[in-house]
């Protein structure tokens, strides 16, 4: 266990160059297993969660070979399908969250997918009954023993068929493992209220190149035309748009001047826009966004003069996962907003540790908190805390550095599941923080 210790107050300076995409590595290194061919991807965060996949890939049989920073190649020509119902599986999947997207891969190409409770952040109920009713829609059995740590789906012994499948939410990890389950399926199969991110297009887009039929790609509407086989290819995965919102929250709270490099502007959707209503100045020069050390930021209200709203939503409204960051961020500003987490009920309660820091904050229920902005009339106190999760964990941080006094941050290793290096970054830009052992 590990810990940050950070002197806060301290401005900021320069490049940042932001990690891949930890939500598209996820559905992309699961992937791999559909064909056994070889699949090259780059641009690969060297991240907890992300690391720990690669782990259970490599104990299921795919051949790993690193290639560089971020890049690797995946060979899965020799799959162990028995790893699925061992101690190890259940050990290291269960800590993963995102191991419940093997299972389309696994019953589209062998027959079988199981998974044991699946762990990730405590942010409420994330239930999958998405991903397994999608399954059954193609034909496959969901099994189940009361009091076992494992559940799954089996295909038939006539095999899987296409489908017409409403979706009764826009889940991107639903989403994704029946298009994966899907593209090895024998005839036509329609995903309705599909989720839509550029995560899931980029998904789509390299299962094209591997040889797969899909259309609709961008819309909530996917039509998935099954092949016998799948190829390999080449792959580079986006940079990651929560890890640059979470830049740009860190800048404007601690009025320094960032340029974030290479961001993939056109696959940020609305997340410039929802920080420039906090009053925060964002410059767009060519794929670069360059943010200015600013002393204060206002936030903005609606025509009518009412209070502004910030809610999150499946794509292309806001992602859930930077309504910490916007939250924080928000602390600092003159005016008020009322943020309103609808997707997950337990996602604000970290917002008592801000309070304890100095921050105005109403936490209205489960779902919504309205922070009133005190336009930096004094800093954030510093404190000792603990990291509930990714995303809040990142919050935290972002709250520290700008507080004044020495804080320390516990439980970091959530941070570290998502953010690659945070604290080396962090002290080349000139924040003071770092790594101790407990």
């Amino acid at each position: 266990m590990a810990s940050f210790r950070i002197t806060g107050g301290t401005a900021l300076k320069g490049d940042v160059h932001p990690q891949g995409a930890k939500n598209e590595v996820l559905q992309i290194l699961c992937a791999v297993l559909l064909t056994d061919e070889t699949v090259r991807i780059t641009n690969i965060p060297d991240i907890v969660d992300v690391n720990k996949l690669i782990e259970i890939l490599g104990d299921f049989g795919v051949t790993v070979a690193k290639n560089g920073q971020g890049d690797y190649s995946f060979t899965a020509d020799s799959i162990d399908v028995d790893f699925l119902f061992g101690e190890t599986y259940k050990k290291k999947g269960a800590s993963l969250r995102g191991s419940v997207m093997v299972v389309g891969p696994m019953l589209a190409r062998f027959g079988k997918g199981y998974i044991p409770k699946p762990g990730g952040d405590k942010i409420g109920r994330r239930r999958l009954d998405t991903h397994f009713e999608g399954f059954m829609k193609l034909g496959a059995k969901f099994v189940y023993e009361e009091g076992a740590h494992f559940y799954g789906v089996e295909a038939p012994a006539e095999g899987l068929k296409g489908a017409h499948i409403l979706l009764d939410e826009p889940s991107v990890t639903g989403t994704a493992n029946i298009v994966m389950a899907a593209v090895l399926t024998p005839g036509v199969t329609t995903i309705y209220n599909a989720a839509c991110e550029p995560y899931l297009q980029q998904l789509c887009g390299m299962l094209v190149r591997m040889g797969a039929q899909i259309e609709g790609i961008g819309s909530n509407r996917l039509t998935i035309t099954g092949v016998t086989r799948l190829g390999g290819t080449e792959h580079r995965c986006l940079p990651d748009m929560i890890e640059i919102g979470s830049w740009i929250g860190l800048a404007a709270m601690t009025k320094s001047e960032i340029t974030i490099k290479n961001a993939g502007i056109p696959h940020l959707g609305q997340i410039p826009n929802v920080f420039r209503k906090l009053g925060i100045r964002i410059e767009e020069r060519g794929d670069d966004l360059y943010i200015p050390a600013q002393e204060h930021y206002e936030m903005g209200a609606y025509l009518d003069g009412s209070m502004v709203t910030i809610a999150d939503g499946p794509w292309p409204m806001f992602t859930p996962d930077l309504l910490s960051i916007v939250l924080v961020t928000a602390t600092q500003a003159k005016g008020s907003v009322l943020i309103h987490q609808k997707m997950f009920e337990s996602r604000l309660f970290f917002v008592d540790k801000l309070i304890d820091m100095g921050a105005q904050i109403i936490l209205c229920d489960p779902h919504r908190a309205t922070v009133i902005g005190h336009d930096r009339q004094f800093n954030l106190r510093a404190t000792t805390m603990s990291s509930p999760d990714i995303r809040a964990g990142i919050a935290l941080l972002i709250a520290a550095l700008s507080a004044d006094g020495t804080s320390t941050i516990q439980n970091i290793e959530q941070i570290d599941r998502g953010y690659e290096r945070i604290d080396e970054r962090l002290r080349d830009l000139g924040a003071k923080i770092e790594r101790v052992a407990d």
